[in-house]
């Protein structure tokens, strides 16, 4: 009886066909753990380190934890003081941790000072209370405190604007809407200033001069005579060195360019400030059309026309501003 072969080739081959795709089947299966690996690699978290916001504004706060690709859970806290209004009292995880992209930073937020008792504003300077007031009251609703107008002034040794007495006093309680009532110095009475040289002075410095002197001033324009210089003070009264009341003003006469270039514009600005108990910063600014910004003036003025030469491209805003409030605007050429 002999063997069939046949037979044997057939097991043969059918177990080779078994292994051939057994080692394909393992190729697939390390094929698929490799891609799959890879992606999880890819698209897992990757880990970022906490950025410090305390003490910043809030959007600032957001703003470098979103380049971070971090998260906030914000909590609201009143603090001891309206200064850090929206600014970041604490932070979680605390600055440098090294936390996986999309964790989430617990911030607290300062809600301003919630008031119960009345401050002592005593000795602090009147228009800073103001600001801190208008931003308590910000919040909406009914205001808390408030200040009565007119404002009661009187002369006094203490720097003009500073909080000489209040009613209520400082500790009383606030039950409900409270206004309180100051009396701000006015300073000294009967002070006198000296006049400085201003004839002769070119407008750049006659105005750097004019802002440190403590002057009030009143400017007129007119042409040229004969050989003299444009945009030149050629008279001022009271002269030079005389002493006197710190709210006398005075006149001063500058002189028209020789020229203009193309497009340029000299002007007299004018605008009548409201008067004032006791000069306050007045400031005027050139927003040019290159968008620059140009300071022109910056001086404690106490109201009254308040007059500034200038020689600008047209199309300059003018901006008069008291206090950094804005006042007035106006366009050089319209």
């Amino acid at each position: 009886m002999g063997f069939d072969f046949s037979s044997i080739e057939e097991y043969v081959a059918g177990h080779i066909k078994v292994f051939i795709f057994m080692i394909i089947g393992l190729i697939v299966f390390v094929g698929i753990v490799a891609v799959s690996v890879f992606f999880v690699a890819v698209t897992g978290e990757e880990q970022t380190m906490v950025p410090d916001v305390v003490g910043k504004e809030l959007t600032e706060a957001l703003l470098e934890l979103q380049v971070k690709e971090l998260y906030p859970r914000l909590q609201l806290r009143y603090s001891q003081t309206s200064l850090d209004k929206g600014l970041i009292l604490e932070q979680e995880p605390l600055p440098g941790t090294i936390v996986k992209a999309g964790r989430r930073i617990r911030l607290v937020v300062s809600q301003g000072v919630v008031l119960n008792r009345v401050e002592n504003y005593v000795s602090r300077n009147i228009d800073e209370v103001r600001l801190e007031l208008n931003s308590i009251n910000a919040s909406g609703g009914l205001p808390l405190v408030t200040i009565r107008e007119p404002i009661m002034y009187e002369f006094s040794s203490e720097t003009p604007g500073v909080i000489l007495a209040q009613r209520p006093e400082a500790g009383a309680d606030i039950s409900g809407p409270t206004s309180l009532e100051f009396v701000v110095s006015m300073g000294r009475a009967n002070q006198n200033v000296t006049v400085p040289q201003l004839t002769g002075l070119p407008l750049d410095t006659a105005l750097n001069l004019i802002s440190s002197s403590g002057i009030n001033f009143e400017f007129i324009t007119r042409e040229r005579r004969g050989d003299e210089a444009g945009e030149v003070v050629v008279f001022q009264s009271p002269e030079a060195n005389n002493t006197i009341p710190q709210n006398s003003t005075v006149q001063i006469t500058l002189t028209q360019p020789e020229s203009l270039e193309d497009n340029e514009v000299f002007g007299l600005f004018l605008y009548t400030i409201p008067p004032n108990p006791y000069p306050l910063e007045v400031r005027l600014d050139a927003a040019l059309p290159t968008g620059e910004r140009q300071r022109i003036i910056s001086v404690n003025y106490p109201g009254g026309n308040f007059t500034v030469p200038y020689k600008l491209p047209a199309g300059t805003v003018l901006i008069l501003s008291m206090m950094n409030r804005e006042l007035y605007r106006e366009v050089v050429g319209e």
